[in-house]
Parts: structure tokens; C-alpha cells; sequence
């Protein structure tokens, strides 16, 4: 087994305290172009990433330095780190790491080439200032050995258990067993695609009915695959909290399921704000107890955490207070060392996200296996977008030194050349709003925006946390990331509006994405293979286009198990238009009410706003007083949404109102009597807006597919998984009445579910 250099570096070579970096580093894509530009300047007989390798204490490491300069007498070797800011404000720590895995590169080359001496040179690379700050030192052989002997003894233990570890594991995981007598109908099927994508390296869209077992259907044979293709992770991904509790779940069954242990160790990582036990305090070993010499404790807390098979919050947790450590950044941690880590989306997709960080750092071979993968899209547009508000000059500016004052000025006088330069203040503006679209960046912003960086990393690197400075500085940054990618893939949009009758502007300036493909695709390149599952991934054109999946990615659509004679499905010709959904609450309340009467039960309905839920509400609790109802409200926590669905669990008489989209449109399990009807009163199309409309354009201009891909799609998308909360097993029965007048139209008709009876039209 091959350890990285770089891995060892950060297992033995980490010390001190964590350190609270109010600058945001440089991205994995602005490191690549940092590390080119500095190559680039180097002489034609330089090296670039030059490969080396070898062996220590019997540990075979392999790595690539970022630059090798042959020389007859003493060999130059090169590692380049971007930064942004002062080098000085690097830390003694953080500077000893980065020397540490150039040593092991030097002590790596002297052994291959029987070299007395060779010199190391760490260049600490200024994205923003284009600066190159050189050290370099020369170091001679015997001296790189020792330090190399140091590590690896201090690495040699943990490295031979992990070896045994991925040896038990294999050899077991080739034992594993399905966990019950037999699969359900059509749960083969959906196994068998799985394996044989990933077998043959294939990404996979995966679309299957909703109650067929999807979640283990899919782990099962991941988990078969992991040996016999030496893979050494699998990342379970959820775009919702509520998937990763089946996830889990579904492990759980697995590991009961077996004659004999499993050792697979399993990760939960969950937000930083769920996970922080000190939210009001900085990530430093200044300000919080957690932090202070967080690396020094952490061997001990890794070593207890590695023993251990079930590594979700609650164990992450516990382990960290008895060792008086961070839980979320020992999850971080620990993320290195486990065979299935289970996460968000963004744990692999965004821009800095750090499982596919870890992955191309450790050259994994990795398999993300992505539930309710139809959100990717939507999500992912919101990694790759940025805000800027005007406003948060104004606060900056009143919470700002004397030093600042003239930077945050000049950024706030470019603020008032860009509104003057493309917004008419004298017009009269619609609802006080007036925007205007750019074809290309505008530039005006530039120069302030580099110039605030600049000056607010300098001086934040040195003073306490200030958020009304920070938060400019993020917003600032991620702009300006994204500004240096900006393409027909993204929106740029200022908008200004009129503070009341004072007659004073304020704007912000957003880049929207609209296709995420064009940053996706590279994630799903570095993959041996992904899964993407769900019970609506049709047509897989739509996914493929818009995420950026390769083009041998294989589809397959796994057929129902259940039979159309479980199901009643009837359409009610009711408008509920816009401009017709004042008149439409008191009919739509009187089919709730007919059905109820008919056969009483638990029953969810889906509308498409909170305001047209608290008015259905209403007019049910005047038509029918003795109807227990239940709504979804705004921004309901955790807690709220599983009191919720534990309330149809205990109950038998309950009827639950929810948003079509929102948290319990997806992802809730409510088999047999939990629920025996559910009433979609809507068809759940987006709104039709101007930002609607761009995103329409631009994906007709790019795919022939405007209004498909930006409206129909999205609404029946959300139509069938909400209708999908109903039949859950073959033993399951119920009905779904379709409220609109348009599910009635054949173009409507043909995206419902294969195996639904033919609709009863009232």
C-alpha cells in the first residue's frame, strides 16, 4: 500500500494549535493555476511535478514534487504553496508542515540518487500580488534521512494497522451478505446496474421507483465493489439531512445482518454549525479551548476513534470531549482514515469542498453515491453563485480602523460608478427596483474589490474577529473567484432599489449560475465512477447536460414492483393558476374533506406556498371543524420536521399540509396506514420571472431544450416525489388525486409513472 508524502506530512509532521484563517485560502483550481504560472517562469530543463518514491521502515511512499532543477553538484527540488497576504502571517506551524513534506522529497531524491547534499526551496506564492517569496536551504543527505526516519517511525504503527485494517476489510467485504432472505421486486435489477457500473467504471444515472429500496439496493453492491476494484472509498452523498438518517439506517441493517463483524469504519459528517460546541468563540488557539494544541492532542483522540467501526455525530462527539478537542475538525480528520463517509452534496461538489480535495490529494480511487441526485442540479447552481450587497460597505466602513477607511471609501466610490453607468436613476422604477444584465464582467468594481482584499487580509490576519469585515472579505473573495470563471454558464445581474422616498440607491451585484456543468464535470472525472439515484432522473439528457457527466455515463430505469391495482389516481379539473387560486380554496377543500369522509386516514396535501397553505388551512378548519390538520411552517428545524412525520407514525386520523418542493415533498417513509392518500394541488412549475426566462434562453441556446429543461421537467419532478410518499411496499394501497386542470393534457400524461393506472378524471 502507497502512502502519499503528503499524508505522512500531515499525520506526523502536524503540530501546535488550530489556527482561525479570516482570509480564505486559494481554491484547489487557483492553486493548480498558481503552481503553472511559478512553473512556468522556471528554466526549460525544470521538472514540473516530478514524480519520487521510495521506501522507509518499510512504508513505500510516493509523491510529486512540484518542481525538479537537475544539476550536476547540488539538485534543486521545489514546493510552491499559494497564499494570499503577508507570508509573514504564515505560521511557524503552518510553514514547518510545508518544509516537512519538502524534506521528505529531498531525503526521497538522495536515496535514489546516492546525493550528498541537495537544495530545497519552499515558494510561497501570492495569488493576488503575483509575488513569489523564495527560502531556500541546503540540506545534506544524512540529515534529510534522519528526519524522514522520524516520521515514519512515528507513522509505522498506524500505517501497518491501517494496512491490516484494509486487508480485514476486503477479505470480509468479500464475505458480505445481502441482509434479508431476498430482494424485493425488481431490488436485483437495481443491484446488478449498480455493480456492473461501477465495475466497468461507468457513471450511472439511476432512476427507480420510490419505495423499491433504492438506499440499500445501492449500498449493497458498492460495498461488494470496494475489494474486488480496490477502491478505497465510497462517499454516500444526500442533498437533504433526512437522507442521511436512512443511510444510516440502511448501514446499520447491513453490520446486524452479518454472522461476523464487518470492520468497515463509517463516517458521519455533518455542518460545522451543528457540530461546533463553541459557536460564539473563533477556530483559534487563542480563543477557543478546543482549539489550543488541537494537534497535538489529536493523535491520541484519532487512535481512540480508529478503533471504533460506527463513527457517526454522536460517537465524533464524545470522542472529542474526552480528549478536549474539536468534534468538527476530528470529523475532518477522520474523513482521511474511514472507508464510507456519508455527507451533504457539498462534501464532494462545491468549490472547496473537501472529500474531493482529499481525493485528488491521495490519488483515491473513490465511487460518490449520490441519493435523491435530481436536487445535484439545483444545489450545485448555488455552490457556483455569488452575491455582492453594496450594503455591506456601509457596514464595514462603520466598523473599520483608520488604516481601512480610504480602501473601503475608493471600493464604495467604484459602487457609485457602476450604478451611474448602467442604471438610469431618473427613471421610476417598478416597485422601487430597477436591474440591469451584463453580457461581459463589468469592470468598474475590479481595482476597489483587489485593493479591499488585499488590505482586509493584511490586517485580519492580526486583529480578532471582526464579522462585518469578514463578511465582505468572503463575499469579496468568492466573487472574485467566480468572476475569473465567469462564461455563458452564469448570469451577472445588478440590481438597484430605492431606500423609501430618501431618494438614496443601494445595489448588489450577483453572478447566478445556470448550469453547473461547466464545474461539475471535473468532479466527475476524478471518480473511478459515481451513482447518481433517484425515483425521477428522466429524461437522463437533462442530467447529463446540466451537471456535465461524461458521455459513456449509462442510464437505466429500473421497472415498479408495484402493481397499478395498489393505486387510485384521479385528476380534478380545478385551476390553480395564479390569478385563479382564491377562487380554487374552497372546491380543493371540499375534495380533502369528501375523501377524508370516505375513507378516514392519514392524508398529506401539497400546495405551492405558505400562503396558499395557511388559507387551504383555514377554509378546512371552517368547512370542518373536527379535522385534525398539521402544516409544514417556514424554516422549520430538524427537530420540527421529525416531530412532523413522527405525528403520522402515531396517528390515524391526521391530514398534513406541506409545500410542493419543500422538506417533505421527498425523502419521508410513511408505509401502510401512516399515510393512504396524498393530494398534489399544483403542478408545481416555477415561476415565471425574469430570471426564469434567462435560464430559458440560455438553455435553448446551449441544448434546444428551453422551456422543457426550466419548466415542465422541474414541476412534474417534484410532482412524482411528492405522490411518492404514498406507496411504499407491495402491500401498500391508497390514492392520489392530481389538482389542476393541466394533468389532464397528454404531453402532461406522459412524464407520470409508467406503472400508475390510467387517471380518473373528475
Amino acid at each position: 500500500m502507497n502512502v502519499a508524502v503528503r499524508a505522512l506530512c500531515e499525520f506526523a509532521a502536524r503540530q501546535g494549535s488550530l489556527e482561525y484563517n479570516n482570509t480564505p485560502s486559494p481554491t484547489a483550481e487557483q492553486g493548480i493555476q498558481g503552481h503553472k504560472i511559478v512553473q512556468s517562469r522556471r528554466p526549460a530543463t525544470y521538472q514540473p511535478e516530478y514524480l519520487l518514491e521510495g521506501s522507509c521502515l518499510g512504508i513505500q511512499l510516493r509523491g510529486r514534487a512540484d518542481g525538479y532543477q537537475p544539476d550536476d553538484e547540488r539538485p534543486l527540488l521545489e514546493e510552491i504553496k499559494t497564499h494570499s497576504g503577508e507570508v509573514a502571517r504564515i505560521s511557524y506551524d503552518r510553514q514547518a508542515l510545508h518544509l516537512a513534506q519538502l524534506k521528505i522529497y529531498g531525503a526521497l531524491l538522495c536515496a535514489r540518487d546516492q546525493l550528498a547534499e541537495v537544495s530545497l526551496r519552499l515558494v510561497y506564492y501570492d495569488i493576488h500580488q503575483d509575488q513569489e517569496t523564495p527560502f531556500t536551504t541546503t540540506w545534506s543527505c544524512s540529515a534529510l534521512t534522519d528526519y524522514l526516519i522520524i516520521l515514519c517511525r512515528q507513522y509505522k504503527n498506524w500505517h501497518q494497522q491501517e494496512r491490516q485494517h484494509r486487508q480485514q476489510r476486503d477479505a470480509a467485504l468479500l464475505t458480505l451478505t445481502f441482509p434479508f432472505n431476498d430482494f424485493r421486486p425488481q431490488q436485483r435489477n437495481l443491484s446488478e446496474n449498480v455493480y456492473k457500473a461501477i465495475s466497468t467504471a461507468r457513471p450511472l444515472l439511476l432512476e427507480a421507483p420510490t419505495g423499491i429500496g433504492k438506499t440499500m439496493g445501492v449500498i449493497f453492491p458498492a460495498l461488494l465493489t470496494l475489494p474486488r476494484q480496490r477502491l478505497d472509498r465510497l462517499f454516500l452523498l444526500t442533498a437533504r439531512t433526512t437522507g442521511r438518517q436512512l443511510i444510516l439506517d440502511t448501514l446499520k441493517q447491513l453490520q446486524q445482518a452479518q454472522s461476523h463483524s464487518i470492520p468497515v469504519r463509517i463516517l458521519e459528517l455533518t455542518a460545522k454549525e451543528k457540530a461546533c460546541l463553541h459557536p460564539d468563540l473563533a477556530c483559534d488557539g487563542a480563543a477557543c479551548p478546543l482549539a489550543l494544541g488541537f494537534f497535538d492532542r489529536l493523535p491520541a483522540a484519532r487512535q481512540a476513534a480508529a478503533t471504533l467501526q460506527w463513527l457517526d455525530s454522536t460517537a465524533i462527539k464524545n470522542i472529542a470531549q474526552e480528549h478536549q478537542i474539536c468534534p468538527y475538525y476530528l470529523a475532518q480528520e477522520m474523513a482521511r482514515w474511514c472507508d464510507v463517509v456519508i455527507g451533504d452534496v457539498n462534501h464532494y461538489f462545491d468549490q472547496h469542498a473537501l472529500l474531493y480535495n482529499l481525493t485528488r490529494a491521495n490519488e483515491w480511487r473513490v465511487v460518490p453515491l449520490v441519493d435523491e441526485a435530481h436536487n445535484l442540479i439545483e444545489r450545485a447552481r448555488g455552490m457556483y453563485s455569488s452575491y455582492l450587497p453594496q450594503t455591506a460597505v456601509f457596514a464595514a466602513i462603520k466598523q473599520s480602523p483608520a488604516s481601512l477607511k480610504n480602501g473601503l471609501k475608493a471600493l464604495q466610490r467604484a459602487w457609485r460608478t457602476l450604478i451611474v453607468n448602467h442604471i438610469d436613476t431618473e427613471q421610476v422604477w417598478p416597485n422601487n427596483t430597477a436591474q440591469h444584465q451584463f453580457e461581459h464582467l463589468p469592470k468598474e468594481l475590479n481595482g476597489a474589490l483587489q485593493r479591499v482584499i488585499r488590505e482586509l487580509s493584511a490586517y485580519m490576519s492580526e486583529h480578532s474577529l471582526n464579522l462585518a469585515l469578514q463578511e465582505l472579505l468572503f463575499n469579496a473573495i468568492s466573487f472574485m473567484k467566480l468572476a475569473e470563471q465567469f462564461g455563458n454558464h452564469s448570469l451577472c445581474i445588478l440590481t438597484a432599489y430605492r431606500l423609501g422616498n430618501t431618494g438614496r440607491v443601494r445595489a448588489s451585484l450577483a453572478l447566478q449560475n445556470l448550469i453547473p456543468a461547466d464545474f461539475l464535470a471535473q468532479r466527475f472525472e476524478q471518480a473511478h465512477a459515481c451513482v447518481l439515484f433517484s425515483a425521477t432522473l428522466s429524461p437522463a439528457r437533462y442530467y447529463q447536460d446540466l451537471l456535465g457527466m461524461p458521455e459513456h455515463s449509462c442510464w437505466r430505469i429500473i421497472s415498479s414492483p408495484f402493481s397499478s391495482a395498489q393505486l387510485t389516481v384521479r385528476t380534478v379539473a380545478i385551476s390553480t393558476r395564479f390569478n385563479q387560486r382564491q377562487r380554487s380554496i374552497s372546491a380543493i377543500a371540499q375534495r380533502i374533506i369528501n375523501q377524508y369522509q370516505a375513507a378516514p386516514g392519514n392524508y398529506l396535501v401539497y400546495v405551492s406556498s405558505f400562503a396558499y397553505l395557511n388559507q387551504l388551512q383555514q377554509q378546512l378548519a371552517i368547512d370542518m371543524p373536527s379535522l385534525t390538520t398539521l402544516s409544514q411552517t417556514p424554516a422549520m428545524t430538524e427537530a420540527h420536521r421529525n416531530e412532523f412525520i413522527e405525528q403520522f407514525r402515531n396517528s390515524s386520523s391526521l391530514v398534513g399540509l406541506a409545500v410542493l418542493g419543500g422538506a417533505f415533498g421527498e425523502g419521508i417513509d410513511l408505509p401502510g396506514e401512516q399515510l393512504i392518500g396524498v393530494f398534489v394541488v399544483t403542478l408545481g412549475l416555477p415561476p415565471v420571472n425574469a430570471f426564469q426566462q434567462q435560464l430559458c434562453q440560455r438553455l435553448q441556446a446551449r441544448f434546444g431544450q428551453g422551456d422543457f429543461y426550466t419548466y415542465l421537467l422541474l414541476g412534474m419532478c417534484k410532482v412524482i416525489q411528492a405522490a411518492g410518499r404514498l406507496i411504499r411496499t407491495p402491500e401498500d394501497t391508497g390514492v392520489i388525486e392530481l389538482i389542476d386542470e393541466r394533468f389532464n393534457q397528454p404531453h402532461i400524461q406522459a412524464l407520470l409513472p409508467a406503472w400508475w393506472p390510467k387517471t380518473q378524471t373528475i
